[in-house]
């Protein structure tokens, strides 16, 4: 504890004298569920099948500029169980968070945007998409977590080589 009379005159908060804050900083400022859609359509019926159901799970990750230092990334969840008798259940989920990010290169702000924060948010979309199962009538589905940093280098990957096959296809052929 500091003596009465003291005063603290070396404090370095990170930000610049004039009071400009010029260190990089990113962070999730809110999540919210932006659209959900359970359908139950052959209910009770669904619930007597014994059929073992094709689960198919589709993911999307979006993101757009709200302001100068705040983006909205989406993550789109849709997933539907079927079998030969019918559709059970389909749950499509838009679940988002607002995004902070200041100071911070545009190549780096992607990956953030794009991988790290999916990669922070899938846990509680999850939720959501588990608890609407649920409600639905049948077992909860807790899906299986996701490299969003792998499928976002993946990605990259696959736009690069495109970039580069169509780069190629435009150059001559033979000499002239």
């Amino acid at each position: 504890m500091a003596e009465e009379g003291n005063v603290l005159t070396d404090i370095d908060s990170g930000s610049a004298p004039n009071g400009a804050d010029n260190s990089p900083m990113a962070g999730l400022i809110s999540q919210y569920i932006k659209d959900l859609s359970v359908e139950n359509p052959n209910a009770p019926q669904s619930f007597q099948w014994t059929e073992q159901p094709e689960v198919d799970v589709q993911f999307n990750i979006g993101a757009e500029r709200v302001s100068d230092e705040v983006h909205e990334v989406e993550l789109k969840i849709a997933v539907k169980n079927k079998c030969s008798q019918g559709t059970a259940f389909i749950v499509e989920l838009s679940y988002c968070a607002l995004v902070g990010m200041r100071n911070i290169p545009d190549e780096q702000g992607h990956a953030f945007l794009y991988a790290e924060a999916p990669r922070l948010i899938f846990p509680f979309a999850r939720r959501v998409v588990a608890d609407a199962v649920r409600d639905a009538g049948y077992a909860p589905l807790v899906l299986d977590p996701i490299d969003f940093n792998g499928l976002y280098i993946q990605q990259l990957q696959a736009a690069q080589a495109q970039k580069q096959a169509e780069e190629g296809a435009d150059a001559p052929v033979g000499n002239a």
